[in-house]
């Protein structure tokens, strides 16, 4: 194979700002960027890791382009093992795209998305799973969701599954040595200490796909439906959790017509909030979507906020709602406690599946304890520390369950008697899943879906 071309990209957002960094990464790293730039000393003299400032010009008309500071660091102390070097540009759009400009004209290749942290990963610096971890901490909304993408990239996760790789090869290569030495003086497997191995590294697995739900709720977020008859308080509620006049909110029943979203961070949690449309027969075609959205949204949530004003006496409308969201998913909340005048709710809370939450939206009164209800409801309160191995990406879960199955099919052919070169089959089907998950095996489309999801110029 020959050399791979040298890449650049704009690493940083498009838009005014203090610096903006445009990078480059490959063999021609350092020459390209010396076409281009003036300092005190040639590019190609600076050691590794070194800072210098100068002028990026235009080779073609001779004018100034900006003011920069380059940054050289040499392979293979870098990000990618490959020579890398990063232009700080002024804050400004057009001279990045100058500059980004000026070093494809001189041979460098505009980088496809992800393709430094690919390069990373095909030059042994990290494994698959420390790459996708890399997405996990740019797209990080809370504090908890970034704790955990930055443990998975220093190989938390990759090292128990090596682990337990680890363990599985040495298991298989007691069943190889019997294959393939069946006719010289080889101990007997014992079949009974096989299958209690089999059956404490398929526990080992078996805990780590237990960790998924808490992984992609920490990664992703929890898809939290705000749910309830027209004017009983939803868009004050999202108003209240996000501490901002994020919806609009009147006296007229039905002002809400579809749904918003917003994030939140609840103890660490993150939560992607919609406030739905009123749940009412509707009066014109506009408000019917808006309803049939309220519905689509109940059907997807990971949970449901179901409210009720506390003020009103219940009716045909609430106790359809009652039954119609799943109790499982569902936190019933009492709204407008403001209007009790230090009296019971009006509403009658013994119709719930359960004890309901009562606050006011409009004065923030129990929204602590709703946001503490949130968190039971969702992790209850189990939250790993960032030394747990967590799987957040639905790949990786995938994976661990077919290398539990696959080790359970061992397990069962060693209690049925089965040969043992059917048992070790089954070893190595399991050793490639895990395998999939850190980049031992992979194939070449495998890491084309990975890495398009990445930005371009990470």
């Amino acid at each position: 194979m020959g050399e791979a071309p040298t890449i650049a990209a704009i690493s940083t957002s498009l838009g005014a700002g203090a610096i903006g960094i445009v990078r480059l990464s490959g063999a021609a790293a350092i020459s390209i960027c010396d076409k281009v730039f003036r300092g005190k000393l040639p590019l190609a003299e600076a050691g590794s890791h070194t800072i210098h400032l100068g002028t990026i010009f235009d080779t073609t008309s001779g004018e100034i382009v900006d003011e920069v500071l380059v940054s050289v660091m040499r392979a293979p102390a870098t990000y990618t093992r490959e020579d890398i070097v990063e232009v700080n540009c002024h804050g400004n759009a057009v001279a990045q795209q100058k500059v980004l400009s000026l070093f494809l004209d001189h041979g460098a290749q505009l980088a496809t998305p992800g393709e430094f942290t690919r390069r990373a990963f095909l030059n042994g610096r990290i494994d698959l799973a420390q790459a996708e971890s890399v997405a996990r901490i740019v797209s990080a909304k809370t504090e908890a969701g970034l704790k955990m993408a930055v443990s998975q990239l220093e190989g938390v996760l990759s090292r128990e599954i090596a682990s337990i790789r680890s363990s599985i090869l040495r298991v298989l290569a007691t069943f190889e040595a019997g294959i393939d030495f069946s006719d010289e003086d080889v101990d007997e497997i014992d079949a009974s200490d096989a299958g209690k191995q089999l059956r404490q590294l398929r526990d080992r697995i078996d805990e780590l796909i237990e960790t998924a739900l808490t992984g992609r709720v920490l990664s992703e977020g929890v898809l939290t439906a705000i749910v309830g008859k027209p004017n009983v308080g939803k868009s004050s509620l999202l108003n209240s959790l996000v501490m901002r006049e994020r919806a609009i909110v009147t006296e007229i029943p039905g002002t809400t017509r579809d749904t918003i979203e917003e994030i939140i961070s609840v103890g660490g949690i993150p939560l992607k909030l919609t406030d739905t449309a009123g749940l009412r027969p509707a009066n014109d075609e506009v408000e019917k979507l808006g309803v049939e959205r309220s519905r689509q949204a109940i059907r997807e949530a990971d949970l449901i906020l179901c409210l009720f004003d506390g003020s009103q006496r219940e009716d045909d409308h609430d106790r359809a709602l009652m039954t119609s969201v799943p109790a499982d998913r569902t936190i019933y909340v009492i709204n407008k406690c403001d209007l009790f005048r230090g009296r019971p709710p009006v509403f009658n809370q013994g119709l719930l599946p359960s004890r309901p939450v009562v606050i006011s939206a409009m004065t923030r009164q129990g929204l602590r304890i709703l946001k503490e209800k949130v968190a039971d409801k969702v992790l209850g309160r189990s939250f790993p520390s960032p030394q747990s191995p967590v799987v957040t990406q639905e790949r990786h879960r995938r994976l661990l369950a077919d290398a539990s199955e696959a080790i359970g099919r061992a397990e069962q052919g060693l209690r049925v008697r089965l040969g043992e070169e059917l048992i070790a089959e089954e070893l190595r089907l399991a050793l490639n899943s895990l395998g999939e998950i850190t980049g031992e095996t992979f194939m070449e489309d495998l890491l084309d879906v990975i890495f398009q999801e990445f930005c371009i110029g990470k």
